[in-house]
């Protein structure tokens, strides 16, 4: 048992995969606020020129 407990290879792997999904979130957030952005701008932009 003791063995099993200190045993450390499998941990990488699950590291490795909270890193990814971090990095998944964070993509994502960018993502959605620079739509975001891109839209409030082309809404500007149809007001300037349809009046």
């Amino acid at each position: 048992m003791k063995t099993f407990v200190l045993d450390e290879t499998g941990l990488e792997l699950s590291e490795y995969a909270v890193a990814a999904a971090l990095v998944a979130v964070a993509v994502a957030a960018a993502f959605t606020m620079l739509g975001n952005a891109i839209g409030f701008r082309l809404d500007q932009l149809a007001t300037r020129v349809s009046g």
